[in-house]
């Protein structure tokens, strides 16, 4: 494994451009570069939740943690008993401002709202970034932070950890072999939301506690009362001002493989074509969204539906693939798995069951069901042996993004890709909010939609002053 991933650059530019996604994309070189025994100085901006996960990996790589920063002073003072060492902070400007010759790099685990805000302050200033997913909140965020990441050269990572995952890089390497022919459907369903969605404004307000600094909280965000227990600390996602609803949450892993071995690039066209009940402020408890691929770089035009919704709301019933479209699937596993990624080609199907894409199941025209390709404890099946390995695999997630701040090739989820990822998932938020039905047209390169104006308000963002990226 360690031995795969000493590639040449030169090699590893070669065999992961042609999996990375559109042709578009690249993998960037990396400048500004520490040396094999530097130390990395790291600065983390939202250290609770998933950020004390990303905070400990970046230690666990070799980081020196200096700074920690968080609006929640509980959640700062308790991290901080385990990096004893490090500043404190609840404004992340204050300690970029304060810390910026003393930090090389950045991790970002905060809300959606302002992962942009944090991370492109702290790439101006020529640090590296590791930004969870998704990558920001908008589609113009998205190609910021990409056009930062190449002018200023920096290493960067976003965090959907199942691209360091040898079956989903395996599942790269057999769909783009051709084994199943043009894929003209792909089916990607999830089962957020886990949290609240689908509901009105509460009236009134309740005091800020203490140890929570709402104003920071809501950063680039209005203004608004707070509530106990409506968006802080983990009800935020549901919200169109604070986060990206499931789409945002899951599509970042769920669509992160289809997304590298189709060569999507922009959509042309996206629609919902369906939703629950419709409220001002929050996401819908479940939706199907519609996304039309033309025909790129020898694939066929293609049709991909997003499907989400709790199947534990006894309120909706959450919408799903159906019919001929999932028969074999149910054969294989009895029932619809809560979440799935469905590939269809000419020639067969490619399924993963598989949030992160880990797994997937295979099954060519004439076979009477799935067989295993890359999944736990069970062999390849004999048909897709033959296949070689183009992709290095991966020595870990975090691991790949120190390796590109030591000089080593560009992380497989480097902002140039991910933006691209994450702008298309946006997409979909963006045809949400236009209207249930409306088809949107879209030109990707320019960031607009031909035929529905105020898409526009729904593609920037509004920032408030002092948050402006």
């Amino acid at each position: 494994m360690k031995n795969q991933y000493k590639l040449s650059r030169r090699h590893f530019l070669r065999t992961t451009a042609v999996a990375a996604g559109a042709s578009a994309i690249y993998f960037p070189y990396v400048g500004n570069v520490l040396g094999a025994n530097d130390r990395i100085n790291v600065g983390c901006i939202g250290v609770g939740g998933k950020g004390s996960s990303d905070t400990d990996d970046a230690a666990r790589c070799g980081g020196n943690i200096v700074a920690l920063c968080d609006v929640d002073e509980n959640v700062l003072k308790q991290k901080a008993q385990k990096y004893p060492q490090a500043k404190l902070y609840r404004d992340f400007r204050k300690m970029i401002d304060e810390m910026e010759k003393s930090i090389d790099a950045v991790t970002v685990s905060t809300p959606d709202h302002t992962h942009a805000a944090a991370a492109a302050l702290a790439m101006r200033e020529g640090k590296h970034i590791y930004c969870q997913k998704p990558l920001t909140q908008t589609v113009s965020e998205a190609r910021l932070l990409r056009k930062l990441a190449k002018d200023k050269k920096l290493a960067t990572q976003m965090g959907n950890q199942g691209s360091a995952q040898s079956g989903l890089r395996r599942a790269v390497e057999v769909i783009q072999s051709g084994i199943i022919g043009g894929v003209t459907e792909l089916h990607v369903w999830s089962n957020r939301p886990i949290w609240p969605s689908g509901f009105a404004r509460p009236e009134g307000q309740d005091p800020v506690p203490a140890h929570l600094d709402w104003d920071l909280w809501l950063g680039p965000a209005k203004m608004r009362p707070y509530k106990e227990k409506i968006y802080h600390p983990f009800a935020w996602r549901g919200w169109y001002d604070f986060g990206t609803g499931a789409l945002g949450d899951m599509a970042c892993h769920t669509v992160n493989m289809p997304f590298r071995a189709l060569k999507m690039g922009y959509p042309s066209l996206v629609v919902c074509e369906e939703t629950s009940e419709m409220f001002p402020e929050t996401f819908p408890k479940t939706s199907r969204i519609r996304f039309e691929f033309p025909a790129r770089e020898g694939m066929p035009p293609l049709k991909f539906w997003w499907y989400d919704g709790s199947p534990n709301d006894k309120e909706v019933k959450a919408l799903r693939p159906g019919g001929e479209t999932v028969k074999d699937i149910i054969a294989l596993r009895n029932q619809l798995p809560p979440s799935g990624c469905l590939l269809i080609g000419e020639k067969g199907k490619i399924f993963s069951p598989d949030d992160y894409g880990a797994e997937f199941f295979i099954m060519l025209n004439g076979m009477k069901g799935f067989v295993p390709g890359a999944v736990r404890n069970q062999p390849e099946h004999e048909s897709i042996r033959s296949i070689p390995q183009s992709i290095p695999r991966s020595p870990g997630h975090t691991e790949e993004w120190f390796a590109a701040m030591k000089g080593g090739p560009a992380a497989y989820s480097n902002f140039d890709i991910a933006a691209y990822l994450t702008e298309i998932i946006l997409l979909g938020v963006v045809a949400m909010r236009v209207g249930v039905g409306r088809e949107m047209q879209w030109n990707g390169p320019k960031m607009r939609s031909p035929n529905i104006k105020e898409a526009r308000r729904f593609v920037e963002k509004d920032a408030r002053k002092g948050w402006r990226v």
